[in-house]
């Protein structure tokens, strides 16, 4: 059943038209992943859904009986009330009822009173509703939300003004999913969420029974929980059955189709104006006529666009400018503490030349701290720590604090990097999709990707041999993480990264270190190595593989059945085959023959030039025949050779 439908949805802001006609269905149960680049419209498409924005054109369509919850990338609270009062909103409803029978519950205490029997029953009612609708475990269920999303019982009484971002998403996360809406639309749900509750949220959106749209450049994310994806690009959409690996093959498989069906029209127009031009060059009125009937079915043949590809990407590579020594880093019993709280103690590791290290852990447990002592850039309250023989370190900080927000982006490389001109370093800004303009932009006023990438590029010009990347996928759409995640592939140097990009965890590290607050727990393989050997596996449940429920005697009949539809469909390609020849061969036959006839008539047409013949009427008159006779069997031998041609 549909419960939300779009068509012919539009948006534009002035001449910047952000998508253009887009129809899609939303049917009750759906679980669908939006997905496409930066800039796209995927937010401001559940914006229009969620009625934030109007469109510019189209008819959106929504069941009024299904009630939604949208999940912002901006998180707005009314008011500044604390953590748990904010969450305690999404059951006002209890509330009202919990006064309600207490109002009730005083009433019935006077059994003389006349209104004894109606009280009785509305407080019987209203019980029988408060306990289907789970009134007697809301509480616990809004503790164990709240410390799911990794706030503790301190954290609850803390002012949402005091919140840091992160903070914010995952409480807002957390009140939308105590709501309990029909429809769950979340922009970026993922953001700001550790292992722990990445792993959590995907398990309770697995038993979520309602309809699930969401933005995500999580591909791992998208992978688990998502059955149809919705793909935006080029000011269109496209929908696609099946996860996002599955959309990703049929993506590819659709384009082929496309690129060849493009290719095999273009193929026959080609194939048709030389057929037009070769009759109109002959100049008979028969042939005339068959080149101004196809010139009219080419005019009015619907001309197949051209797929659109990917538009240009961003270009990175990682090169160092000169090696380090064999040992990068080595340390012992480091420990840093804030405000009297630990973070982490008796860290111990040793970091090789070449070494591709990820490090994970809950959040706040100090991982960027880490880096920046490792870095040098901050120190630890105990413990050693040594620097191996020429290393130079390049940082990728994930809050892009090392960026100048009021330098432009043209600036903010020149003051870095004062030896480029500008026009190399405008050249430089291309390759990273900074183009005319918006090398002036003020850094103050880019996206969260735009930032990214110029970070990143920064980076890509340190020449540092060892790269300490703090989350460095955030904020990038899955095009751009592919290519940090191939530049990272092809760097030679030294890696060290905390990330909890799960499909980056996958492809990049040699080993993986856990942090905690009592030293690194070390895994040497990558993600799936990790979750086996740490017990933190989802259950595999029965699996997907299942025994075949056909007998010896079915299987032998299927694959006798196959062998006898293998080869008949052998058989019918070698007939087809050797049709094909037999017309090629007959066409170049007749294209020989028509040329030899044309050769015979040029001949005859030059002799009749000749003073002697023009004047013997008998001769004019019997070659002219002639002519007559080769001009129809031209016209003849193309009416066949049409017919080899179609």
């Amino acid at each position: 059943m549909v419960i939300i439908s779009g068509k012919d949805i539009s948006k534009s802001y002035g001449t910047d038209i952000i998508f253009e006609d887009v129809c899609f269905g939303v049917d009750e149960g759906d679980r669908i992943g939006i997905v496409g680049a930066n800039g796209t419209g995927k937010s401001t498409l559940l914006s229009i859904i969620a009625g934030d924005i109007e469109p510019s054109s189209g008819e959106l369509y929504i069941r009024s009986d299904r009630r939604i919850g949208y999940l912002r990338q901006q998180h707005q609270f009314e008011g500044d009330g604390t953590v748990i009062e904010e969450a305690e909103k999404s059951f006002r409803h209890f509330f009202a009822m919990e006064k309600r029978l207490e109002e009730l519950q005083l009433a019935i205490s006077d059994h003389e009173s006349e209104s004894f029997d109606g009280d009785l029953a509305e407080y019987t009612a209203l019980m029988e509703e408060y306990e289907r609708k789970g009134g007697y475990t809301y509480r616990s269920e809004l503790g164990a939300m709240l410390s799911h999303m990794g706030f503790t019982e301190e954290d609850r009484r803390k002012k949402i003004s005091m919140l840091s971002g992160g903070e914010r998403t995952r409480l807002a996360l957390s009140c939308l999913l105590l709501s309990k809406p029909d429809v769950l639309m979340m922009d970026e749900p993922t953001n700001h969420l550790d292992l722990r509750m990445l792993a959590w949220l995907e398990s309770y959106l697995e038993g979520y029974r309602g309809t699930l749209l969401v933005v995500s450049h999580d591909r791992y994310f998208l992978d688990k929980i998502c059955s149809r994806i919705f793909d935006l690009g080029s000011g269109t959409l496209e929908a696609y059955r099946g996860n996002y690996s599955e959309f990703l093959v049929k993506r590819e498989e659709r384009y082929e189709i496309l690129r060849r069906e493009y290719e095999k029209q273009q193929a026959e127009i080609a194939r048709q104006e030389e057929i037009i031009r070769r009759f109109k060059q002959h100049g008979t009125e028969h042939l005339t006529k068959r080149a101004r009937s196809r010139e009219k079915r080419l005019a009015m043949m619907d001309i197949i666009e051209k797929p659109k590809t990917d538009g240009e990407k961003m270009k990175l590579s990682f090169e160092a400018d000169f090696r380090s020594g064999g040992e990068v880093l080595e340390a012992e019993d480091l420990s840093k503490s804030f405000g009297g709280r630990l973070l982490f103690d008796n860290v111990k590791m040793l970091v090789r030349k070449g070494e591709r290290v990820c490090i994970i852990g809950d959040n706040g447990i100090g991982k960027t701290t880490l880096l920046k002592i490792l870095m040098g850039l901050e120190k630890p309250d105990d413990g050693y720590l040594r620097r191996g023989y020429n290393v130079e370190f390049g940082y990728y900080d994930q809050g892009q604090l090392l960026l100048d927000e009021n330098e432009t982006v043209l600036g903010e490389m020149k003051n870095t990097y004062r030896l480029y001109t500008d026009t190399d370093m405008r050249s430089l800004l291309g390759r990273f999709l900074f183009t005319g303009d918006d090398v002036f932009k003020q850094v103050r006023d880019l996206s969260g990707g735009e930032k990214a990438k110029l970070s990143l590029l920064k980076l890509m010009l340190s020449g540092a041999n060892t790269l300490v990347l703090d989350e460095p996928t955030n904020h990038l759409d899955i095009e751009s993480k592919e290519i940090v995640e191939d530049a990272l592939k092809e760097f030679e140097g030294t890696l060290i990264i905390v990330s909890h990009d799960r499909y980056l965890l996958n492809i990049i590290p040699d080993r993986i270190l856990e942090l905690t607050k009592h030293g690194l727990d070390e895994y040497k393989g990558r993600f799936d190595y990790y979750l086996e050997k740490s017990g933190k596996a989802a259950d595999a449940g029965d699996g997907d593989i299942h025994a075949d429920p056909a007998g010896p005697s079915d299987e032998l009949s299927q694959t006798q059945d196959l062998i006898r539809s293998s080869e008949a469909e052998r058989q019918a390609k070698k007939q087809r085959e050797a049709e094909d020849r037999r017309k090629a061969r007959r066409a170049e036959s007749i294209e020989e023959r028509i040329h030899e006839l044309e050769g015979s008539i040029a001949g005859i047409q030059e002799q009749m030039e000749d003073p002697q013949n023009a004047s013997d009427p008998v001769w004019m008159s019997g070659n002219a025949a002639l002519m007559a006779e080769y001009e129809e069997e031209i016209t003849e031998l193309y009416d066949e050779w049409i017919e080899l041609q179609e």
